[in-house]
């Protein structure tokens, strides 16, 4: 591509150039699509922007074919100024452009990317609203439109979700709504808080809030409105999402200001603390068995970690250490030793029960800041197995793995030894993190107190706090395997997970691997439901099962 443009990038006639351009392309075997057009023309040097630009409009113009409008729309996305935003929009509204007019868009005028990527992805008839009250500029359209957005994450999905805080700007309409009757207002606050927790998931092949740049301003004006949001348990769990991530989360990243994300933190507790709101979670409104198991799973997951993301600034309280320079992992200034804090955090059960292993180095949550691709492991890998403690024979770990695995996106690992009296993480193996601002391209080595370090990962593994009954239950037996792992090499048979059903948290699950009478390695799914007695009882009976009786009979 670098070949077939440079020639025409500082042609003084754009018209010829435009009509050079698609000849080449034409011939081009194999012909690109656009995806790879956009790649390429990514990198190619641009020596005169105002010529790259006149055959930039050019193409995207008078182009004869989709290649050469994809190769103009491409240049725009770096040359591009205000007023080619109204004609992207249009191109954007044919369906072989949507893709990289949109990719312009990014780069020009986020709001308008959102709407004309809504226009095409949107799905039901709430988006589809939604979607015509932004074309045509009703701000009272709008507003009811954005409250009346679904709850459901199979139509918001988490690049909806970020889509359409971009094309709404929530955070004018909250202001906007000053003085107005406090439903509407609360209604379209909860719609907003629901959308930034959906933009938060960590299941998918990269983390939406850090792409949102409506993220900061909705954050804030989401906060504002808190106080006005009836005192739910769904609003409880939306209000301590926020909180989790702000505290330790990928939005952590986001460039807040002095002081800024700490004041939202403690305008949340402070509405939490609130007589009303504390007895959202009081014994006696714990919901019924009839409520349903989410309810449940959410009413306990509140209880649990109601005061988590409140116990001071993440990364630094309870940590011993000399810090080095704040800022972000790669940075040049970041020198001395670090601060490591662990943080165990379980999402809202609404999304399938996602647990994993928050890392802060120096406050900053280290898997999405040079990762982003999944969240990190899972506690019952890093902390039970000891993988993060530190020797001296130096011990490669893997940190976090791809949504899609690591197969597909890879993963994140980092060597761990020990270094006289410091602890020392280097030697990082990982692919490039999704484009944005926010994340670090360059790992640099990580250097911590041992004292400190070790202390932080013993005061982690021992921190139970977080887990819940049938999770409980699969780590005892793991432990218990552990000590006696006769219990399934007598079977001929290995443990290959432990964990929770992904579709019913409640429920046990342990995954056996063996080799069947054919040779072919099989798996086997054991699973143990809830049934109320204590997880240290339903462990050992477990665990005495496996000793006397084959688990081919179980019958799973």
């Amino acid at each position: 591509m670098t070949e077939l443009l440079n020639p025409l990038l500082v042609a003084p006639d754009a018209v010829r150039a435009a009509a050079e351009t698609e000849l080449r392309l034409a011939t081009m075997e194999p012909a690109l699509r656009s995806n790879q057009l956009l790649s390429a023309v990514r990198g190619v040097a641009l020596e005169d922007e105002d010529r790259a630009r006149a055959l930039a409009r050019c193409l995207t113009r008078t182009g004869s074919s989709p290649a050469a409008v994809c190769v103009g729309l491409a240049l725009l996305a770096r040359v591009g100024e205000p007023q080619d935003v109204p004609f992207l929009v249009v191109l954007g509204g044919l369906r072989d452009f949507v893709s990289p007019a949109v990719y312009a868009l990014d780069a020009l005028d986020r709001q308008a990317a959102g709407a004309v990527w809504l226009g095409r992805h949107g799905e039901g008839p709430e988006l589809r609203a939604l979607v015509a009250a932004l074309g045509a500029g009703d701000v009272g359209a709008v507003r009811g439109a954005m409250a009346a957005v679904p709850r459901d994450p199979a139509l918001v999905l988490p690049e909806t979700a970020r889509r359409i805080v971009e094309a709404v700007r929530p955070a004018g309409l909250l202001d906007l709504g000053e003085g107005e009757p406090a439903a509407p207002r609360a209604e379209l606050a909860a719609r907003t808080g629901w959308l930034l927790f959906r933009a938060t998931s960590l299941r998918d092949d990269r983390v939406e809030i850090l792409h949102c740049s409506e993220a900061v301003r909705t954050y804030e004006a989401f906060v504002a409105c808190a106080g006005e949001l009836e005192p739910t348990l769904d609003h409880y769990a939306l209000l301590l999402s926020a909180a989790f991530d702000l505290h330790s989360g990928p939005s952590r990243l986001h460039e807040w200001g002095p002081g800024r994300r700490e004041a939202l933190l403690v305008e949340l507790e402070s509405v939490l603390n609130r007589p009303a709101w504390r007895s959202v979670l009081e014994p006696a409104a714990e919901p019924g068995e009839g409520a349903g198991g989410v309810e449940l799973r959410r009413f306990r997951w509140a209880r649990s970690g109601m005061r988590q993301p409140f116990r001071g600034p993440a990364g630094l309280a309870g940590s011993v250490g000399l810090v080095g320079q704040a800022g972000p992992v790669g940075s040049d200034g970041a020198v001395g030793r670090r601060v490591l804090r662990i943080e165990t955090v379980v999402r809202d059960p609404v999304d399938s029960d996602t647990v994993e292993v928050r890392m802060l180095v120096d406050g900053r949550p280290l898997v999405p800041e040079v990762f982003g691709r999944g969240p990190a492991n899972s506690p019952e890998w890093l902390l039970d197995s000891g993988r993060l403690r530190a020797t001296e024979e130096p011990r490669q770990v893997q940190l976090a793995e791809a949504y899609c695995t690591e197969g597909c996106c890879g993963a994140l690992h980092v060597t761990i030894r020990r270094d006289g009296d410091q602890v020392v993480w280097s030697d990082w193996r990982c692919p490039p993190p999704p484009s944005s601002p926010l994340h670090t391209r360059r790992i640099p080595e990580l250097r911590f107190d041992a004292v400190a370090y070790d202390a932080e990962i013993t005061r982690a593994e021992m921190d139970h706090t977080w887990t819940w009954p049938a999770r409980k239950v699969a780590r005892l037996i793991v432990a218990g395997l552990r000590d006696r792992p006769d219990l399934l090499t007598r079977w001929g048979m290995e443990l290959s997970w432990a964990g929770t059903d992904f579709r019913d948290p409640d429920r046990t699950a342990l995954c056996l691997l063996y080799v069947g009478e054919d040779g072919s390695p099989k798996h086997l799914m054991w699973r143990l439901p809830e049934d109320g007695t204590p997880p240290e009882d339903r462990a050992a009976e477990a665990l005495d099962r496996l000793a006397t009786v084959d688990p081919r009979t179980y019958g799973a």
